[in-house]
């Protein structure tokens, strides 16, 4: 069983404690036709070292959508980082973020040898580990902003990248946003819906604020994330 509580010290000065087990797949439970989603996106404001995020990304990457791809290392490579890009965390304690990165991305590479053996190659798994970098943020969910070493707010607001292949090829798109943008979209007047972008955690009925601006546009081959993105 894994341990609830780290520390008492960080209780008492983040109030810590880990979400057990067996609470996290019973309210996985309750939204198991999303979990097995692919594109489905979570974000976990206080997500530790992923106890959730690790649960849904089990879930996503066990999924019957998920088996159809097994044939085709391609296939399963894009929506496999697919399935990482629509899992997003924020925490406040910088280990927590790189344990959780590490530990998402430990299931991905796990299933990914086992799906695709000696097809698998080093350039997808980069891309695998540059997704969750730019997705578990080191940050503080309640002001929207990153955080230092100490826990403390910066004046760099927390931003998040929507991960999409909308030519269904080997392109991989991404669109970066302030976390304040996505927050605060319903609160500000609204463009008709032709004219609108689709937000990151907007899915059905998609609108967005007056501006409807997104910090930067990126694309590159899936396999070559963080080294060749280029601005669209």
């Amino acid at each position: 069983m894994e341990k609830q509580v780290k520390t008492k010290q960080r209780v008492a000065d983040h109030g810590e404690v880990f979400t057990a087990e067996r609470e996290v797949k019973a309210m996985c439970d309750l939204v198991n036709q999303e979990t097995e989603r692919v594109d489905s996106r979570f974000l976990e404001p206080a997500c530790g070292d992923g106890n959730f995020l690790a649960e849904i990304l089990k879930r996503k990457l066990q999924s019957s959508q998920m088996k159809r791809y097994k044939r085709s290392p391609y296939d399963w490579e894009r929506n496999s980082l697919l399935a990482l890009g629509s899992i997003y965390g924020v925490d406040m304690l910088i280990d927590n973020c790189i344990s959780c990165r590490e530990r998402l991305y430990s299931i991905w590479n796990a299933e990914y040898k086992k799906v695709c053996k000696k097809e698998c190659n080093d350039e997808t798994r980069t891309s695998a580990k540059f997704i969750l970098e730019l997705n578990i943020v080191c940050g503080n969910a309640l002001t929207l902003m990153c955080v230092d070493e100490s826990a403390q707010d910066s004046d760099e607001p927390i931003v998040f990248s929507e991960w999409s292949f909308p030519r269904n090829d080997a392109f991989i798109y991404r669109k970066d946003y302030t976390f304040d943008e996505l927050v605060n979209a319903e609160e500000k007047p609204k463009k008709k819906k032709n004219d609108s972008q689709i937000t990151l955690f907007i899915d059905d009925e998609p609108s967005v604020d007056e501006g409807g601006k997104f910090i930067q546009e990126y694309k590159c081959h899936y396999r070559l994330l963080g080294k060749s993105d280029k601005a669209v």
